[in-house]
């Protein structure tokens, strides 16, 4: 039971590195799925000038 929680360590460890290392390589090498989505927003604006 314990070589299974220690497995499960090293697992959560691992996993935290990838995680990590996407996020600072993701960019890098896959620049279109880390850009943002650009649309033209416009909201009209009443103005109360009473």
């Amino acid at each position: 039971m314990l070589r299974l929680i220690k497995w499960l360590i090293y697992l959560a460890i691992f996993a935290g590195i990838l995680l990590v290392a996407y996020a600072y390589l993701g960019p890098i090498l896959m620049p279109d799925h880390f850009a943002p989505q650009s649309a033209p927003v416009a909201t009209p604006v009443e103005l109360d000038l009473d």
